[in-house]
């Protein structure tokens, strides 16, 4: 695998650092020859990757010490990839960023200007944004002329109507960017596109997509562009999530503050770690750990969570004027065959019905031939959508 026809892609999260590295072939094809991720950094660090078959190439723990932080990830796991290149450096580098603010619609070739706005979003996504940016910084720290791209989760909502993104507040604020956004962009752009392979007339229509992990929002679809999301100014808000939220009216945020002494960054700490189902069940962020518990509050996070899945899907219908498909994916999406099935459950008034055994096999078609919606199945794969911008921007940069 010759290092000048490959494209390295990094998602760095909190406790994370995923990544892909394709070759590019002739025809601008992305063929995947590694995949992986080091993972429990400061806990139980592990890296592991395999190859484009699937094969295991890296299974290596390590103490806790020894991956203490990101930055001990980052150097350890570079340290890696340069072995698996032999010392040779990727066509490009494509970055998941989570908040590209009002600046950035596209996918953009990173300079000291980029990395300058990105900085100034961090407030609005603290759990990701820094961590973001770190993989970035450490890879121009080493090679300061390899390309860099930062694809971001708030680019495919970009399109909305003006209706869909604002809040009723003066419009001075609007101005300086307080508006809706929504996340998860790279994972609905790829649903939207696998879609289209596996059944064009749904594609073709208004579509309830949801993504359902640790983070977790919803898309209305239609014809294959973002209407609106369930997340807006920041990631916080919406579906509840593993730790975060989700909707919470603001006067709870004001009783924190004047009744108990809430500062700042207690406030974050609330909205961000404290909340969601962690914070419903008292038990676990981990919907696995929820469904295998008889604890009262295990059932309580878990049918808050299907409500609420629920009631925005009705929501987000209403804005595209009708629904004619669902399709979960990512972590819980795709593989809570239980979770999928009770809320189609709740949405059999709508003419939602699941075959059992198609369910259970994760699809990806699991609705029943005489379902007025069809739900689908779809693994997301971000980080394939990031080698696909690398490369267009790339390419533009070749030809330009």
């Amino acid at each position: 695998m010759p290092a000048d026809t490959t494209l390295l892609v990094v998602n760095a999260g909190s406790s994370s650092i995923k990544f892909q590295l394709f070759e590019v072939l002739a025809d601008d094809r992305l063929d995947l020859e590694l995949k992986g991720q080091m993972e429990g950094i400061g806990t139980r660090p592990r890296l592991e990757a395999e190859d484009g078959e699937g094969r295991s190439v890296a299974n290596t723990g390590y103490a806790p010490g020894e991956i203490p932080g990101l930055a001990e990830a980052l150097q350890e796991l570079g340290g890696w990839l340069d072995r698996q290149l032999d010392g040779h450096r990727p066509l490009a580098v494509g970055h998941r960023v989570v908040h590209g603010g009002p600046s950035y619609a596209e996918p953009v070739a990173i300079d000291d200007e980029v990395i300058a706005k990105l900085d100034a979003l961090v407030g609005l996504a603290p759990l990701h944004q820094p961590n973001n940016l770190a993989p970035i910084r450490a890879i121009r720290g080493r090679y300061p002329d390899l390309l860099q791209v930062a694809c971001f989760d708030t680019a495919f909502h970009r399109h909305h109507p003006e209706v869909a993104d604002r809040f009723a507040i003066p419009d001075t604020f609007h101005r300086e960017g307080v508006r809706r956004y929504g996340f998860h962009g790279l994972s609905y752009a790829y649903i939207a596109h696998r879609l289209r392979e596996l059944d064009p007339a749904l594609a073709a229509g208004r579509v309830v997509a949801c993504h359902l992990g640790s983070g977790a929002s919803m898309c209305a679809i239609q014809d294959g562009r973002s209407v609106d999301s369930t997340m807006g100014f920041t990631a916080v808000d919406g579906l509840p999530m593993g730790t975060r939220t989700g909707q919470l009216d603001p006067g709870v945020l004001l009783y924190l503050l004047q009744s108990k002494g809430y500062d700042a960054p207690r406030i974050e700490a609330f909205l961000y770690k404290e909340g969601g189902l962690k914070g419903l069940s008292g038990i676990s962020n981990d919907v696995r750990d929820l469904l295998a518990s008889s604890e009262p509050g295990a059932k309580r996070a878990l049918d808050y969570f299907v409500y609420r899945i629920a009631r925005e899907t009705g929501s987000l219908a209403a804005a595209m004027g009708g629904i004619d498909g669902i399709v979960f994916t990512a972590g819980i999406g795709e593989n809570s065959a239980e979770i999928r099935g009770r809320v189609v459950e709740r949405l059999a008034w709508l003419g939602c019905a699941l075959e059992p055994a198609a369910n259970a096999g994760h699809g990806p078609l699991i609705s029943t031939p005489a379902s007025r919606l069809k739900v689908y199945v779809i693994p997301t794969n971000e980080e394939l959508m990031i080698a696909r911008h690398t490369l267009a921007v790339l390419r533009g940069r070749t030809s330009g």
